[in-house]
């Protein structure tokens, strides 16, 4: 097929790109709230997440109250643009194809990595190293 698939969370910057490049589709989780709780209906929907819900997860994997709190905090402050973090950003459009790479060393590196046994960061790092190595 030669299908490709980016999946991220909290990357929202993503749900920008569909309509500006071809063939890409946002696809989200589907949950709502009930009384105040967060519930995920295990579906997947077309589009992007209507809202962000780290902070209900965050709740739901045991993070202490006091961190929850100052995460709204922060989010309030963020979403009401008083907070020196909140920061307008441009979404580059710009994208490295990897029929285009012309690098053997990045598509045999990316065939090696099993992608389970790597850490969100080592990732991230695997992925910046190979983005190096393919715009020369």
């Amino acid at each position: 097929l030669g299908a490709k698939t980016m999946f991220a969370t909290h990357y929202h910057e993503l749900s920008a790109l569909e309509g500006a490049i071809e063939g890409v589709h946002n696809y989200s989780i589907s949950a709502k709230k009930q009384g105040g709780t967060l519930v995920f209906l295990r579906k997947i929907v077309p589009g992007s997440a209507d809202d962000s819900y780290g902070i209900e997860v965050a709740k739901l994997a045991g993070v202490p109250d006091n961190v929850i709190a100052k995460a709204k905090t922060y989010l309030n402050e963020l979403e009401s643009g008083k907070s020196e973090l909140a920061v307008e950003k441009k979404v580059e459009t710009d994208q490295i194809s990897l029929a285009d790479v012309g690098s053997d060393e990045v598509a045999k590196r990316l065939r090696a990595l099993d992608i389970n046994s790597v850490t969100p960061l080592e990732a991230l790092n695997i992925l910046s190293e190979l983005q190096q190595k393919a715009r020369g």
